[in-house]
Formats: C-alpha cells, sequence, structure tokens
C-alpha cells in the first residue's frame, strides 16, 4: 500500500507554539513521528554500535530507533532537560532487542565530548557508528541582535563538538566504520534570520567532504544528511518565528514540513556496510526544495 507523500504527514497552518531551549518532542502540536509505530528493520546494521547525539528527539531519535531495529546497540546524547524524551528512545531501543545507553551532557565541552566518546565505547563494548546530529539554532532577525554568548554557543554545539568528538572517537573506530553529518539546505541557501546557525552548517558540509578523503586510508567513510524543514524541537524552542512555526513547511513542493521518521532510512543507508563506495556525499531531505 503506497502513501502520497502530499497528504501522509499533517500540513500548515499549525498552533503557535513555544518552549524553553531546547524542547520536548513530546510537547509539540502535532507531535513529531520519529518511526516509533512504522520503522521495520531487516538486519542491515546488525552487531553495529552507534553513537549518536541529540538522539533524544529529531532526526537522532529517528535514527536511534531505525538503527535499534536494524539490529545495532545504540547510545544517544542529548541535553539534561530532555531526559524524558531520551527515556522514551531508550525503552524503544529495548524493546527492539538492543542495548541502548543514556548519556546525558553538555557538548559545549571539550572534556564532556572526550568523556562522552570514552563512555559510549565502555558501554557498548566498541564503537563504529557516529552520528553527529546534535544542533543549537536560535532565530534573529538581525546581527545586532546575536550576543557574543550566544554566538559562542551556537559555534561550540555546532562546529566544536563534532570536532572533538571525531578527534576522540577515530582512533577507536575499525575499517568498515561511518562517520555521518547531520548539515542543512541552510549550508547552501540560508534564511537571513539564522545567521549563525546556518554558517555552522556550511562548515559541517565542508567537514564532511574534507574528512571523507583524510578518512579513507583509514577505511572510514563520512557522510552527511542535509533536511530541509523538518518538525522538530529545534524549531519551537526559538529555531524559528512564530509565524514560521504556523507555516512551517508551506514553502515546499509538498506543502508540509518533514517528519524525523521520514529520513531514517537515509541514515541507514549511509551506516550500512552495503554503501561502502558511498563517501564524502550529503544526502539531501527538503520536501521539493532541491537542495543540496
Amino acid at each position: 500500500m503506497l502513501d502520497n507523500p502530499v497528504s501522509k504527514y499533517p500540513k500548515p497552518p499549525f498552533p503557535r507554539q513555544q518552549q524553553p531551549w531546547p524542547g520536548l518532542a513530546s510537547q509539540m502540536i502535532p507531535r513529531p513521528d520519529h518511526g516509533e509505530d512504522s520503522y521495520q528493520g531487516s538486519g542491515r546494521l546488525a552487531g553495529r554500535k552507534a553513537l549518536i547525539t541529540g538522539g533524544d528527539s529529531g532526526m537522532g531519535r529517528a535514527a536511534a530507533i531505525a538503527f535499534a531495529r536494524e539490529g545495532a546497540d545504540v547510545a544517544i546524547n542529548y541535553f539534561p532537560t530532555e531526559e524524558a524524551d531520551a527515556q522514551e528512545v531508550i525503552t524503544l531501543i529495548d524493546q527492539a532487542g538492543r542495548k541502548g545507553l543514556a548519556l546525558p551532557g553538555d557538548l559545549r565541552t571539550e572534556a564532556f565530548c572526550a568523556q562522552l566518546v570514552a563512555d559510549a565505547i565502555a558501554g557498548l563494548g566498541g564503537l563504529d557508528i557516529l552520528v553527529c546530529n546534535a544542533a543549537r539554532q536560535q532565530a534573529h532577525t538581525s546581527i545586532l541582535e546575536i550576543s557574543s554568548e550566544d554566538f559562542d554557543a551556537t559555534i561550540k554545539t555546532n562546529i566544536y563538538a563534532p570536532f572533538w568528538l571525531i578527534r576522540a572517537a577515530a582512533p577507536h573506530m575499525p575499517p568498515g566504520s561511518t562517520i555521518i553529518g547531520t548539515t542543512s539546505e541552510q549550508a547552501a541557501d540560508p534564511s537571513p534570520d539564522l545567521y549563525d546557525y546556518a554558517q555552522t552548517k556550511a562548515a559541517t558540509t565542508n567537514y564532511i567532504r574534507s574528512l571523507s578523503k583524510q578518512f579513507a586510508e583509514r577505511g572510514i567513510r563520512v557522510n552527511g544528511v542535509a533536511p530541509g524543514p523538518i518538525w522538530t524541537p529545534l524549531q519551537v524552542s526559538g529555531g524559528a518565528t512564530q509565524e514560521k512555526i504556523e507555516h512551517f513547511g508551506a514553502q515546499t513542493a509538498l506543502k508540509r514540513p518533514g517528519q524525523p521518521a521520514e529520513l531514517a532510512s537515509i541514515y541507514v543507508q549511509l551506516a550500512a556496510d552495503d554503501a561502502s563506495y558511498t563517501t564524502g556525499h550529503v544526502y539531501g531531505a527538503a520536501g521539493g526544495n532541491g537542495l543540496p
């Protein structure tokens, strides 16, 4: 039975809503779909060991659910205030018969990132999939509204954290491992109110392409996923204006935002061993916007 992608998920207008950063998926209206009831695995990642940042909600949660149902053990990192969402994910991983590891903490410090990798390796017994997905996005009408503290927080979360994580993880990842970065259509077509976030996603796209060349001789593949407008807590916790939330996704060809569940299979494909010739690539999912 095929689903019409135009009518498969909710369309705007959506109720205006706001949450304290970083937000909870469980409190969004409508609640996002991460594949909780729909994703069915087929053993594509049997025996694999994954660490996913931002694994409590959004694309990270969708990837965590899919990875577990494909046979992987999964450690998720998230900000401590997102514990309620994270525990839902751990329960779903357990129900898939895999080991789930909850590792809360703030990625904006080098010491925590190093400890996170060490804890994931110790808890999972190794690491061969690293998904750098966590991100900070705060909308500002003007650069004049962005404080140095805000700018620093975005840069630390979106650029420094993947650097610290990859540097710590790479020596422990065997040939055949994969690193996946979550970038964005913002890397190529930035919105005027996402000045700082957009440039970090351009940097993410760049490090994916650079590290894929650097790590090729190690047998480690590096790829990325570039979403368009996806319905996640990123939007309702300061990442979009109330007007943009109300009409979120309406500008796409499908006239709606994407759901995290619609990207899960991309993360699986990039992680799977049968994608062994794919490295240095960025896969888009933007509802017809045509980017990246």
